[in-house]
Protein backbone atom coordinates (compact mmCIF):
# COMPACT_ATOMS: atom_id res chain seq x y z
CA UNK A 1 0.00 0.00 0.00
CA UNK A 2 1.41 3.92 -0.98
CA UNK A 3 0.88 6.61 0.31
CA UNK A 4 1.19 10.09 -0.94
CA UNK A 5 0.49 13.30 0.08
CA UNK A 6 0.04 16.36 -2.21
CA UNK A 7 -2.02 19.52 -2.72
CA UNK A 8 -2.06 22.63 -0.83
CA UNK A 9 -0.24 21.67 2.43
CA UNK A 10 -1.90 24.17 4.53
CA UNK A 11 -5.31 23.43 3.21
CA UNK A 12 -7.45 20.82 4.92
CA UNK A 13 -6.38 17.19 5.10
CA UNK A 14 -8.91 14.99 2.89
CA UNK A 15 -7.77 11.18 2.10
CA UNK A 16 -8.32 9.93 -1.36
CA UNK A 17 -9.47 6.14 -1.69
CA UNK A 18 -9.92 5.26 -5.19
CA UNK A 19 -12.58 1.75 -6.25
CA UNK A 20 -12.87 -1.30 -7.59
CA UNK A 21 -9.73 -2.34 -10.08
CA UNK A 22 -8.67 1.31 -9.65
CA UNK A 23 -5.41 3.43 -8.59
CA UNK A 24 -6.09 6.96 -7.07
CA UNK A 25 -3.91 7.82 -10.95
CA UNK A 26 -7.04 6.62 -12.61
CA UNK A 27 -9.88 7.32 -10.11
CA UNK A 28 -9.44 10.97 -9.41
CA UNK A 29 -7.72 11.75 -12.61
CA UNK A 30 -9.93 14.57 -13.78
CA UNK A 31 -10.02 16.53 -10.26
CA UNK A 32 -6.73 16.10 -9.28
CA UNK A 33 -5.39 19.47 -9.96
CA UNK A 34 -8.81 20.89 -8.47
CA UNK A 35 -9.35 18.94 -5.63
CA UNK A 36 -5.25 19.62 -5.04
CA UNK A 37 -5.62 23.53 -5.00
CA UNK A 38 -7.92 23.30 -1.77
CA UNK A 39 -6.67 20.63 0.16
CA UNK A 40 -4.17 18.66 1.51
CA UNK A 41 -4.51 15.14 -0.28
CA UNK A 42 -3.38 12.23 0.89
CA UNK A 43 -3.88 9.70 -2.38
CA UNK A 44 -4.04 5.63 -1.24
CA UNK A 45 -3.09 2.75 -3.71
CA UNK A 46 -3.93 -0.45 -1.99
CA UNK A 47 -2.05 -3.51 -1.93
CA UNK A 48 -2.68 -5.36 -5.49
CA UNK A 49 -3.14 -1.80 -6.50
CA UNK A 50 0.44 0.50 -6.32
CA UNK A 51 3.08 -1.11 -8.40
CA UNK A 52 4.75 -2.90 -5.94
CA UNK A 53 4.19 -6.40 -6.94
CA UNK A 54 2.01 -6.64 -4.14
CA UNK A 55 -1.72 -8.67 -3.53
CA UNK A 56 -4.69 -7.29 -2.02
CA UNK A 57 -5.43 -9.62 1.02
CA UNK A 58 -8.90 -8.08 2.43
CA UNK A 59 -10.48 -5.03 2.97
CA UNK A 60 -10.18 -5.33 6.90
CA UNK A 61 -6.66 -5.36 6.62
CA UNK A 62 -5.76 -2.58 4.20
CA UNK A 63 -8.34 -0.91 6.78
CA UNK A 64 -5.97 -1.51 9.22
CA UNK A 65 -3.02 -0.08 7.39
CA UNK A 66 -4.65 3.23 6.85
CA UNK A 67 -5.64 3.25 10.26
CA UNK A 68 -1.97 3.17 11.05
CA UNK A 69 -1.04 5.87 8.72
CA UNK A 70 -3.62 7.99 9.85
CA UNK A 71 -1.87 7.47 13.37
CA UNK A 72 1.25 7.65 12.79
CA UNK A 73 1.44 10.68 10.60
CA UNK A 74 -1.28 12.53 12.13
CA UNK A 75 -2.15 11.74 15.54
CA UNK A 76 -5.19 9.38 14.80
CA UNK A 77 -7.41 12.88 13.50
CA UNK A 78 -8.09 13.43 9.58
CA UNK A 79 -10.41 16.52 8.13
CA UNK A 80 -12.20 14.13 5.63
CA UNK A 81 -11.89 11.08 3.70
CA UNK A 82 -13.57 10.25 0.11
CA UNK A 83 -14.34 7.18 -1.11
CA UNK A 84 -15.28 6.90 -4.94
CA UNK A 85 -17.24 3.86 -4.70
CA UNK A 86 -15.32 0.78 -3.06
CA UNK A 87 -13.27 3.59 -1.43
CA UNK A 88 -16.34 4.13 0.40
CA UNK A 89 -16.39 0.66 1.78
CA UNK A 90 -13.15 1.72 3.83
CA UNK A 91 -14.51 5.58 4.79
CA UNK A 92 -17.78 3.31 6.59
CA UNK A 93 -14.97 0.89 7.72
CA UNK A 94 -13.20 3.58 9.11
CA UNK A 95 -15.99 5.47 10.60
CA UNK A 96 -17.70 2.64 12.19
CA UNK A 97 -14.83 1.18 13.58
CA UNK A 98 -13.62 4.07 15.50
CA UNK A 99 -10.14 3.76 15.66
CA UNK A 100 -8.80 7.00 14.21
CA UNK A 101 -11.31 10.13 13.88
CA UNK A 102 -12.66 11.39 10.33
CA UNK A 103 -14.76 15.01 10.57
CA UNK A 104 -16.11 14.89 7.16
CA UNK A 105 -16.69 11.11 5.44
CA UNK A 106 -17.82 11.02 1.77
CA UNK A 107 -19.35 8.57 -0.24
CA UNK A 108 -19.08 8.23 -4.00
CA UNK A 109 -21.83 6.92 -5.31
CA UNK A 110 -20.88 4.04 -3.29
CA UNK A 111 -23.29 1.00 -3.77
CA UNK A 112 -22.25 -0.49 -0.02
CA UNK A 113 -23.83 -3.96 -1.00
CA UNK A 114 -22.88 -6.61 1.15
CA UNK A 115 -23.67 -10.47 1.46
CA UNK A 116 -23.13 -13.97 3.27
CA UNK A 117 -19.68 -15.80 2.19
CA UNK A 118 -21.61 -18.17 -0.11
CA UNK A 119 -23.20 -15.36 -2.12
CA UNK A 120 -19.78 -13.19 -2.31
CA UNK A 121 -17.93 -16.51 -3.36
CA UNK A 122 -20.33 -16.83 -6.08
CA UNK A 123 -20.90 -13.11 -6.88
CA UNK A 124 -16.91 -13.11 -7.57
CA UNK A 125 -16.90 -16.33 -9.05
CA UNK A 126 -18.79 -14.46 -11.77
CA UNK A 127 -17.57 -10.84 -11.99
CA UNK A 128 -14.21 -11.35 -11.63
CA UNK A 129 -13.90 -13.05 -14.99
CA UNK A 130 -16.35 -10.28 -16.61
CA UNK A 131 -13.70 -7.54 -14.49
CA UNK A 132 -10.47 -9.01 -15.83
CA UNK A 133 -11.83 -10.31 -20.00
CA UNK A 134 -13.73 -7.01 -21.21
CA UNK A 135 -10.32 -5.30 -21.78
CA UNK A 136 -7.99 -8.13 -23.71
CA UNK A 137 -8.11 -7.62 -26.80
CA UNK A 138 -8.43 -5.08 -29.37
CA UNK A 139 -11.70 -5.48 -29.96
CA UNK A 140 -12.88 -6.07 -26.73
CA UNK A 141 -11.04 -2.53 -25.47
CA UNK A 142 -12.79 -0.95 -28.48
CA UNK A 143 -16.37 -2.28 -27.43
CA UNK A 144 -15.63 -1.35 -23.82
CA UNK A 145 -14.60 2.27 -24.72
CA UNK A 146 -17.69 3.03 -26.97
CA UNK A 147 -20.08 1.38 -23.79
CA UNK A 148 -18.44 3.68 -21.20
CA UNK A 149 -18.23 6.62 -23.74
CA UNK A 150 -22.02 6.49 -24.23
CA UNK A 151 -23.33 5.88 -20.32
CA UNK A 152 -20.87 7.46 -19.03
CA UNK A 153 -20.05 10.56 -21.95
CA UNK A 154 -16.35 9.53 -21.16
CA UNK A 155 -14.23 11.76 -24.20
CA UNK A 156 -11.53 9.24 -25.72
CA UNK A 157 -8.57 9.95 -23.32
CA UNK A 158 -10.64 9.47 -20.06
CA UNK A 159 -11.97 6.05 -21.90
CA UNK A 160 -8.35 5.03 -22.83
CA UNK A 161 -6.87 5.61 -18.74
CA UNK A 162 -10.11 3.26 -17.56
CA UNK A 163 -9.58 0.42 -19.91
CA UNK A 164 -5.67 0.81 -19.22
CA UNK A 165 -6.27 0.60 -15.70
CA UNK A 166 -8.66 -2.59 -15.43
CA UNK A 167 -6.23 -4.26 -17.98
CA UNK A 168 -3.00 -4.08 -15.40
CA UNK A 169 -3.86 -5.44 -12.20
CA UNK A 170 -3.51 -9.46 -11.24
CA UNK A 171 -6.76 -11.56 -11.38
CA UNK A 172 -6.22 -12.09 -7.48
CA UNK A 173 -6.23 -8.87 -6.08
CA UNK A 174 -9.50 -8.05 -8.61
CA UNK A 175 -10.72 -11.40 -7.08
CA UNK A 176 -10.08 -10.28 -3.37
CA UNK A 177 -11.06 -6.95 -3.63
CA UNK A 178 -14.11 -7.56 -4.94
CA UNK A 179 -14.86 -10.70 -3.00
CA UNK A 180 -14.07 -9.34 0.49
CA UNK A 181 -15.70 -5.84 -0.56
CA UNK A 182 -19.08 -7.90 -0.37
CA UNK A 183 -18.02 -9.48 3.20
CA UNK A 184 -17.54 -5.81 5.15
CA UNK A 185 -20.63 -5.25 6.74
CA UNK A 186 -21.58 -2.15 8.34
CA UNK A 187 -23.76 -1.57 11.66
CA UNK A 188 -26.94 -0.14 11.12
CA UNK A 189 -27.48 3.77 12.37
CA UNK A 190 -23.90 4.43 12.90
CA UNK A 191 -23.67 7.39 14.05
CA UNK A 192 -19.87 8.99 15.31
CA UNK A 193 -19.70 12.12 17.60
CA UNK A 194 -17.93 14.54 15.47
CA UNK A 195 -18.19 13.03 12.13
CA UNK A 196 -20.78 13.62 9.78
CA UNK A 197 -21.05 10.83 6.40
CA UNK A 198 -21.95 12.63 3.30
CA UNK A 199 -23.28 10.61 0.43
CA UNK A 200 -23.07 12.11 -3.46
CA UNK A 201 -26.10 10.47 -4.50
CA UNK A 202 -26.25 9.26 -8.35
CA UNK A 203 -30.10 9.12 -9.07
CA UNK A 204 -29.47 6.84 -12.18
CA UNK A 205 -28.41 4.28 -9.62
CA UNK A 206 -31.62 3.70 -8.16
CA UNK A 207 -33.33 4.85 -5.34
CA UNK A 208 -32.44 1.56 -3.38
CA UNK A 209 -28.99 2.65 -3.24
CA UNK A 210 -30.10 6.32 -0.90
CA UNK A 211 -32.15 3.34 1.15
CA UNK A 212 -29.01 2.05 1.88
CA UNK A 213 -27.17 4.89 3.10
CA UNK A 214 -30.13 6.00 5.29
CA UNK A 215 -30.00 2.48 6.34
CA UNK A 216 -26.44 2.47 7.50
CA UNK A 217 -25.80 6.16 8.84
CA UNK A 218 -27.76 8.19 10.77
CA UNK A 219 -28.96 11.46 9.57
CA UNK A 220 -26.87 11.09 6.85
CA UNK A 221 -25.79 14.19 4.76
CA UNK A 222 -27.38 13.44 1.06
CA UNK A 223 -26.85 15.48 -2.03
CA UNK A 224 -28.36 14.24 -5.01
CA UNK A 225 -27.21 14.40 -8.57
CA UNK A 226 -28.62 13.43 -12.06
CA UNK A 227 -25.84 11.17 -13.27
CA UNK A 228 -24.92 7.78 -13.66
CA UNK A 229 -22.61 6.01 -10.72
CA UNK A 230 -19.29 8.45 -10.12
CA UNK A 231 -20.32 10.61 -13.18
CA UNK A 232 -18.67 13.66 -12.10
CA UNK A 233 -15.10 11.64 -12.09
CA UNK A 234 -15.31 11.03 -16.29
CA UNK A 235 -18.33 12.95 -17.36
CA UNK A 236 -16.67 16.50 -17.87
CA UNK A 237 -17.38 19.41 -16.27
CA UNK A 238 -20.82 19.29 -16.29
CA UNK A 239 -20.62 16.85 -14.02
CA UNK A 240 -17.61 17.57 -11.92
CA UNK A 241 -17.90 21.15 -11.11
CA UNK A 242 -21.02 20.83 -8.84
CA UNK A 243 -19.99 17.52 -6.97
CA UNK A 244 -16.72 19.56 -6.29
CA UNK A 245 -18.93 22.76 -4.51
CA UNK A 246 -20.57 19.92 -3.01
CA UNK A 247 -17.39 18.71 -1.50
CA UNK A 248 -16.27 21.84 -0.68
CA UNK A 249 -19.53 22.55 1.02
CA UNK A 250 -18.93 19.06 3.40
CA UNK A 251 -15.66 20.14 3.98
CA UNK A 252 -17.31 23.59 5.12
CA UNK A 253 -14.68 25.71 3.17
Amino acid sequence: MTFEERGNMEGKILMLLPGTCCDWQTNFNTVINALGTRYHLICVNYDGFDGTGSVFPDMITETEKIEQYIKERFGGRIDGALGSSLGGSFVGQLIQRRNVHIDHGIFGSSDLDQSGVISAKIQAALVTPLLTSFTKGEKKQAKTKGKMKKIFEMDDEAADEFVKCFSKFSVESIKNEYYTDLLTHLEGGISVEGTTAHFIYAKKMGEKYKKRYLKYFKNPDIREFDMQHEQWLFGGEKYAVPVLQAIDEFMEI
